[in-house]
């Protein structure tokens, strides 16, 4: 996609969503030289705050290559919604595909029509207490490797400070917070071109996207990442683990103190 070919749809969605982030955030933005001027390709980007789509295409629409989201499908049946997703040609993502990468099909078309295809690849926002990205899912990287095209990692600050995720704290829109966005060199990932693309391949394909996004988001915050990227799944299994045993701790209080009363 050539930077002329941004489209009426995507320009009305500026006009609309741009003075109200101008007027109430100040930005922070880094890297752009790394969007690339030409051709298909992928961006990688944390997630952390409801906000940061608006952050991040506000940077990247500046740039003057619009990004392409991965939305569910069911959205675009919305009345308005759908109207403005297909305007801006966001791409409908259906997750009840058996095939995992037909899930992606139409992210594929797009990037072979040479546009950019924003993926987050942590999948929701970050579960992480501090708000480090998590442990990422493979879809970005299944499409990297079919596609070959560059998979350009963001990081992204301060929307999380404006509206933390999931409702942790009411939001606070002042004083007013800045949007950090961070753009870094493409991944390296022709380690893995040509290799059949395994779960441990997509895997280590994934940890080194999500590696290359949490070390711009450490420049960005000015301290070291977690050792390593929160598991979201592993920790609901040990509150799940801990959960279980305070109620069998529970049951054999309540048993003994039976017992103790006969």
């Amino acid at each position: 996609m050539s930077r002329r070919r941004i489209g009426f749809w995507y320009r009305l969605a500026a006009v609309i969503a741009k003075p109200p982030l101008v007027v109430l955030f100040k930005r922070d933005w880094q890297g752009m030289e790394h969007i690339p001027e030409d051709g298909g390709f992928i961006t990688a980007v944390n997630h952390n705050s409801y906000l940061d789509p608006l952050s991040y295409a506000h940077f990247q629409y500046n740039s003057g290559r619009v990004p392409r989201f991965l939305a569910k499908a069911g959205l675009f049946k919305a009345p308005f919604v759908g109207m403005m997703l297909r305007g801006t040609g966001q791409i409908p993502v259906y997750r009840e595909s058996t095939d995992a990468i037909g899930a992606f099909r139409a992210a594929v078309d797009a990037i072979e029509r040479g546009e950019c295809v924003a993926f987050y690849p942590e999948g929701t926002l970050t579960r992480d207490p501090d708000h480090w990205p998590m442990q990422g899912k493979t879809g970005a990287a299944r499409v990297a490797l079919l596609t070959k095209a560059p998979v350009i990692p963001v990081a992204q600050w301060g929307a999380n400070q404006a509206m933390p995720p999931y409702a942790e704290e009411w939001p606070r829109l002042f004083p007013r917070k800045t949007l950090h966005v961070k753009a870094g060199p493409p991944v390296d990932l022709s380690a893995y071109y040509g290799v059949e693309p395994t779960a441990e391949v997509l895997r280590a394909a994934t940890d080194q996207i999500m590696a290359a996004v949490t070390e711009l988001l450490s420049e960005i915050r000015g301290e070291p990442a977690p050792d390593e990227p929160y598991d979201h799944r592993t920790a609901r299994a040990e509150q799940r683990r801990k959960a279980q045993k305070r109620a069998a701790t529970a049951g054999n209080a309540r048993e003994r103190e039976q017992e103790e009363s006969k």
